[in-house]
């Protein structure tokens, strides 16, 4: 297990208000909508969601890193566990050329809105409970989507990677180290159903078998 920055590359290159989705908005009504994981969320407006999802290149810069840090090769297998619209697996598709990519989505607007190339080989489902055969990837990756499940889906999902992978794995998730972060993060999240420390992230870590990388994002 260890500590790596992939989404750290492009984390800070989105600029956000943190007030403004506190202020401007019932912000429990939105979080309503936002969990549906629907239009409004990927494509509606900025405090519902994303504000519009749309595919710009910036994760070819972590699709990249990934590649060489993992040795990724013509014919490996990768799954992205929370794979939105398909742009990482995109774009780990055009930096490996003949590397096989799969993912698994919750959201069907974002499985009926991702990248014609890699929207073959995504699966509906919850990452609480995988579709596919023990030691079957040779990577396993999920950004920004366990923070989304209570304890007992995370656990599940946690041994779920553990479970999938020949040995590779990696996580990104919403975490806070002190009041200011963990506030931010408050204001800005709108489907988080967990919110940790680094240490208490560590822990479920431990708790569950997971031997995987992992990454923290805050909210600074």
């Amino acid at each position: 297990m260890a500590y790596r920055e992939f989404v750290g590359l492009i984390h800070k290159s989105t600029k956000r208000d943190y007030l403004q989705r506190v202020n401007e908005v019932d912000k429990a009504s939105v979080a309503e909508v936002a969990i549906k994981y629907a239009e409004d969320y990927w494509d509606g407006d900025r405090l519902h969601g994303y504000g519009g999802y749309r595919y710009d290149g910036r994760w070819r810069k972590v699709a990249d890193a990934m590649v060489e840090a993992y040795g990724l090769k013509p014919g490996m297998r990768v799954l992205d566990v929370g794979s939105g619209k398909g742009f990482l697996l995109h774009d780990l598709a055009e930096a490996c050329p003949g590397l096989h990519v799969e993912g698994l989505e919750l959201s069907t607007y974002a499985i009926e809105h991702t990248m014609k190339d890699v929207q073959p080989f995504i699966k509906a489902g919850t990452a609480s409970k995988l579709p596919w055969p023990d030691d079957y990837f040779d990577l396993v990756i999920s950004i920004t989507t366990l923070h989304n499940l209570y304890n007992y889906d995370l656990w599940d999902a946690l041994r779920e990677l553990e479970r999938v992978s020949k040995g590779a794995k990696y996580l990104c998730v919403e975490a806070y180290r002190n009041e200011r972060e963990k506030m931010n993060l408050m204001y800005w999240q709108l489907t988080c159903r967990i919110f940790h420390t680094p240490a208490e992230w560590e822990a479920d870590f431990r708790l569950t078998g997971y031997t995987g990388d992992y990454e923290f994002i805050y909210f600074e």
